[in-house]
C-alpha cells in the first residue's frame, strides 16, 4: 500500500495551478522563461522553488507577454533582500523605468530606514505609486502576492490584504512620467528582477484577464 501510495504521489503535478490560472514553473525547470542581463548563476530550481541566489540575479521574464492578468506566487525573503516584480516590460532596458516594477523588499531591515522614499517599500509600484505597509510576514517566513493588472487599474494584495489599488492615471508629475515611460505600456513580459540577494518564489502562476 505505501509502495502505490509513493507512486500515485510522484504522477501528480507538484505545482498545480488554481482554477483558471496556468502554473508558469513547473517545480523543476526554467523551462518557458528567459533570462535577460543575468549575472552569477542567475536564477537557480531548488527544492522545487526558483532561487536567486546572492552571487546570481538578473531578469528573469515570462517567454509570453501578458496584458492584463492576475499574478500569484509566494515568496521568501532573506535579511535585507531586494527583488521586483517586472510587468508589461520590454526584454530591453531597465524593467522598473521601460515596463514598471512591483518592489519586491525587506524594507524593515536597518539598511533601508531612513533612506528609501514611500514609493519603494514592499508592494508599491517602484518610484511611482506607495503601497501600504506592515502586512509582510517576518524574514524567513513565505508569504502570499497576487499583482492584477487591468486596464490601467494595478492592485497588489499581499496576505489577503489589498496594499494597493490604484489607476495609473492618478501619477500626473511630469518627471515622474517621463522617468517611467513603461506605465504607457499595455501589455509585456512578467519577471522576476533579481538586485544581487538571496529571494525564493515558489506556487507561480497566471490568469490572463480580457
Amino acid at each position: 500500500m505505501k509502495i502505490l501510495l509513493l507512486a500515485l504521489l510522484t504522477t501528480l503535478p507538484c505545482c498545480a495551478a488554481d482554477p483558471g490560472f496556468t502554473t508558469l514553473f513547473d517545480g523543476n525547470t526554467l523551462r518557458g522563461w528567459k533570462l535577460v542581463g543575468g549575472h552569477g548563476p542567475g536564477y537557480v530550481v531548488q527544492n522545487g522553488t526558483i532561487v536567486c541566489p546572492k552571487e546570481g540575479g538578473g531578469n528573469l521574464f515570462t517567454e509570453k507577454e501578458y496584458a492584463n492578468f492576475v499574478f500569484r506566487f509566494e515568496f521568501l525573503l532573506t535579511p535585507g533582500a531586494n527583488n521586483g516584480i517586472g510587468i508589461r516590460a520590454p526584454y530591453e532596458g531597465d524593467a522598473a523605468y521601460q515596463g514598471m516594477e512591483i518592489q519586491i523588499l525587506d524594507d524593515g531591515d536597518p539598511q533601508y530606514k531612513g533612506v528609501i522614499k514611500p514609493e519603494q517599500y514592499h508592494g508599491s509600484v517602484y518610484d511611482a505609486i506607495p503601497a501600504r505597509t506592515g502586512f509582510r510576514k517576518p524574514v524567513g517566513e513565505w508569504n502570499e502576492e497576487e499583482i492584477t493588472a487591468n486596464g490601467r487599474r494595478i492592485t497588489v494584495k499581499l496576505n489577503g490584504v489589498i496594499i494597493l489599488d490604484s489607476d495609473l492615471d492618478m501619477v500626473k508629475e511630469p518627471k515622474v512620467l517621463a522617468k517611467h515611460p513603461g506605465m504607457a505600456r499595455t501589455s509585456g513580459h512578467i519577471g522576476f528582477l533579481g538586485h544581487g540577494s538571496h529571494v525564493e518564489f515558489r506556487n507561480v502562476q497566471v490568469k490572463e484577464l480580457p
